[in-house]
């Protein structure tokens, strides 16, 4: 966060007349929260960076946004730029894996917050009145920049690129596969965070209306009531452009699946056994364990309550005609979740010197194996994150704009 703002500023003082960088809010731990904003056209676009704490891409894709909008007149011609250059500072603080080697290097300092303690998904779990700071300063900013545009920067550890629009946007599908094909990224055709979308284009999906039914109904988080639709109220819309760390082409196989309910309930039955291998290391510790406890452990405990009921979820699943990327998508959502609640439990065994570490340790280490080697797992270098993550953002700002 400290080189991000750093870079932030030495933007601001080579172009005085075009930018501006200042402080909007504090976090719940006292880090400020800063916006660069580039140019002074009426129309404007919203870019968040740093939402999630585990997804670290955003930060770098804004600094190179906001240079490319510095440097070429006709990017501020139509419109202004602002860049709020992280969500959650003290998320970012807590995840600690710039530049992982392999998965288990990215895990072993790995922290999500729980549900009502992220930015953009607070407000579908929590009452107004609860909601906590970073949220409300990222709805304070929408207030005061009114986008038409607002770009959610966010990335996957494993899979494919994908983009969630909370209305279409015509046009985008096209160039934004071009650049994912040119850089070697995969396309995610049927990802879970979006099941049951339409889909406006292979990879592009369009939040479906308020009474259409959840595909997964045991996950308490609904989209529809997150930050992103915040900026409806001025008649904008929000673009959500995800983007792997490590690229599968299994994410990108429109093939029908051979026995697709079967690899869902075997997929719930390894989420069952995977999550309760981690709740009976966290039962055998936690009387051990000082203090109430802190936000690795909450986030811990905040994916192990969503297994079970998405577990029955899945199962109960019929799913003809399902593909190999959705089937995939679904597989890797179901590995993430114990590997997530054990690498911050592990966290927390750690610093606490706790005997049960090994054993969670030898976990962690033979699912983060298992999970890059059934994905065929390659790396995607930082550069292409952050052009795929560009392009898309640039694109759908020109395709986004209201007539003139």
């Amino acid at each position: 966060m400290t080189e991000l703002i750093a870079a932030a500023r030495e933007l601001t003082a080579e172009r005085p007349s075009l930018s501006t960088l200042r402080q909007v809010g504090t976090s719940r731990g006292g880090r400020p929260m800063h916006l660069l904003s580039i140019g002074r056209a009426r129309q404007s676009v919203l870019v968040v960076a740093g939402a999630h704490a585990n997804e670290p891409t955003g930060g770098s894709t804004v600094l190179e946004l906001a240079r490319r909008t510095l440097a070429d007149p006709a990017l501020r011609a139509a419109r202004s730029w602002h860049f709020l250059l992280c969500a959650d500072p003290d998320g970012a603080h807590l995840h600690r894996s710039p530049a992982p080697r392999s998965l288990h290097d990215y895990h072993r300092h790995f922290f999500r917050p729980a549900g009502p303690e992220q930015p953009e998904w607070s407000p579908s779990v929590l009452p107004p009145d609860r909601l906590p700071p970073e949220t409300r300063t990222l709805t304070a900013v929408i207030d005061q920049v009114r986008p038409y545009l607002q770009v959610s920067l966010h990335g996957t550890d494993l899979g494919g690129s994908w983009v969630q629009l909370t209305k279409d946007i015509p046009g985008l599908a096209e160039p934004f596969a071009k650049s994912a094909a040119a850089l070697h990224i995969p396309v995610e055709t049927g990802a879970s965070d979006a099941a049951g979308w339409p889909a406006s284009g292979p990879g592009v999906h369009v939040m479906p209306q308020p009474d259409a039914e959840a595909a997964f109904p045991s996950l308490p988080e609904d989209a529809r009531a997150s930050t992103w639709h915040h900026a409806h109220r001025y008649g904008g819309l929000t673009a959500i452009v995800e983007v792997p760390m490590w690229a599968s082409d299994l994410v990108d196989d429109p093939a029908p699946h051979p026995a697709p309910e079967s690899a869902l309930r075997e997929t719930a039955a390894r989420l069952r056994h995977e999550t309760g291998l981690v709740e009976e290391i966290l039962a055998e510790a936690l009387p051990r364990l000082p203090g109430p406890p802190g936000p690795l452990l909450r986030g811990a405990r905040w994916a192990l309550d969503l297994a079970p009921g998405l577990a029955a979820d899945w199962a109960g699943t019929e799913a003809p005609g399902a593909t190999v990327a959705y089937i995939g998508s679904i597989d890797a959502f179901g590995r993430r979740l114990p590997l997530r609640a054990g690498a911050m439990l592990l966290r927390v065994l750690r610093a606490a010197e706790d005997p049960a570490q090994a054993r969670l340790e030898a976990l962690v280490g033979g699912w983060c194996e298992a999970f890059a080697r059934r994905f065929r797992a390659r790396w995607v270098p930082l550069a292409s994150q952050v052009e795929h993550q560009s392009r898309t953002v640039l694109v759908a700002a020109r395709q986004a704009a209201p007539a003139a």
